[in-house]
């Protein structure tokens, strides 16, 4: 048998790239084997297009650049303050974001000296099964998928918060949305669903913003500390560019990954037995002990009204001494609770989500007041 040896270079003559002209057969699918699943196909609007089309001033830009180097700050310790990322658990009413986003300014002046207020504007939703994906991909609320309208929509609402001076949250779930919507972000989580996700660790270490790991499903943190070792490295991968082509990305990593707990299938893990064992797992990893706990989800079981316990407990730790919690994120909207969108949109509650339950404004005002008024002596020192 002839033995190849190996020279350096691979060379594979028989795959070689030739240039297809127009009328040759490999140009065009066969319709018997492409696509086949595939019921059709619609050209979407550029990043670049969208951006053209949604008026963003300089201000804002530098609003948005500004708000990143605060969580920026915070989480390499040079700001005391906590970052509290709070609102909605997703946007389905723009007037009532609005509505919500202006209380939520004059709620974030209050307690600026303790709290960097970050508001939620989530417009993706992950699926268990099925169920409305959020405003991007279905903006009417009635099954139309208006793909188009929904990225108009919510760059547009994004831009109108930033506006009001307040910094901007959301999850990053598709790889292809933050073209679209990325530079009017302050902060970015990515999901349990999607912690684990080889395209998410990719995407997230291109991204210009901080970027929230949460824990596994299961409450593990094996995925969220690989995330972030993987996030803060340099990738390469396939995405879209600002003219809507397919590019090969390279990307620089990004240094500012850090965990978020939000609890799993075993219970809540924000005690400081939890917290502790987070702290060791980041310092195995050679990690920054940066924390930050979700109070809804399996943290509160899954009862909105139950996070104002989570949230007092993260306060009464820092209190203690803690040193690694660096924020916390609510589900919070004007009206408590949830429901489940009509067939009649005309009879949907105003200002109450349509996915997870959330507290009231009353509620949410009360507790941040509250624990701004704990910890504004406690903060200064800590980082001292």
């Amino acid at each position: 048998m002839t033995q190849r040896r190996c020279t350096g270079k691979l060379s594979f003559p028989e795959y070689s790239y030739h240039p297809l002209s127009s009328k040759s057969e490999g140009s065009m699918p066969n319709a018997r084997i492409h696509n086949i699943n595939v019921a059709s196909q619609q050209v979407l609007v550029a990043p670049a297009a969208l951006r053209d089309r949604v008026n963003v001033s300089s201000e804002v830009y530098d609003q948005v650049a500004q708000t990143r180097s605060v969580i920026e700050a915070i989480l390499d310790r040079k700001d005391h303050r906590l970052v509290v990322v709070v609102g909605p658990c997703s946007i389905h009413d723009v007037d009532a974001a609005m509505d919500y986003a202006r209380r939520l300014k004059l709620l974030a002046d209050k307690v600026s000296d303790t709290l960097y207020i970050v508001m939620r504007v989530y417009f993706e939703k992950p699926r268990t099964t099925v169920g409305w994906k959020g405003l991007i991909n279905d903006p009417h609320l009635d099954d139309s998928f208006d793909i188009e309208a929904g990225l108009t929509i919510g760059r547009t609402v994004l831009r109108d918060i930033l506006e009001l001076g307040l910094p901007t949250a959301t999850e990053a779930l598709d790889p292809i949305t933050p073209q679209y919507l990325q530079d009017l972000i302050s902060w970015t989580a990515i999901g349990a669903r999607t912690t684990e996700s080889q395209t998410h660790r990719e995407m997230a270490s291109g991204l210009s913003s901080a970027v929230g790991f949460k824990n596994g499903t299961d409450g593990g943190l094996d995925v969220a500390v690989n995330a972030m070792k993987s996030v803060s490295n340099p990738h390469r991968f396939l995405g879209i560019n600002s003219d809507g082509k397919v590019s090969v990305f390279k990307t620089r990593g990004n240094r500012y990954g850090h965990v978020v707990l939000r609890g799993g299938s075993g219970g809540p893990n924000y005690d400081s037995v939890h917290i502790a064992l987070c702290e060791e797992a980041l310092e195995k990893a050679s990690l920054p002990r940066n924390i930050m706990v979700d109070c809804s989800h399996a943290n509160s079981e899954k009862k909105p009204e139950l996070q104002p316990l989570v949230a007092d407990n993260v306060a009464s730790q820092i209190l203690e001494g803690n040193d690694s919690i660096i924020g916390l994120m609510l589900e919070s909207h004007i009206n408590a609770g949830n429901q489940s969108i009509p067939s009649d949109l005309k009879s949907l509650k105003y200002g109450v989500s349509v996915t997870d339950g959330c507290i009231d404004w009353p509620t949410t005002e009360g507790l941040l007041l509250n624990m701004a008024d704990k910890l504004r002596e406690k903060l200064p020192q800590r980082n001292a």
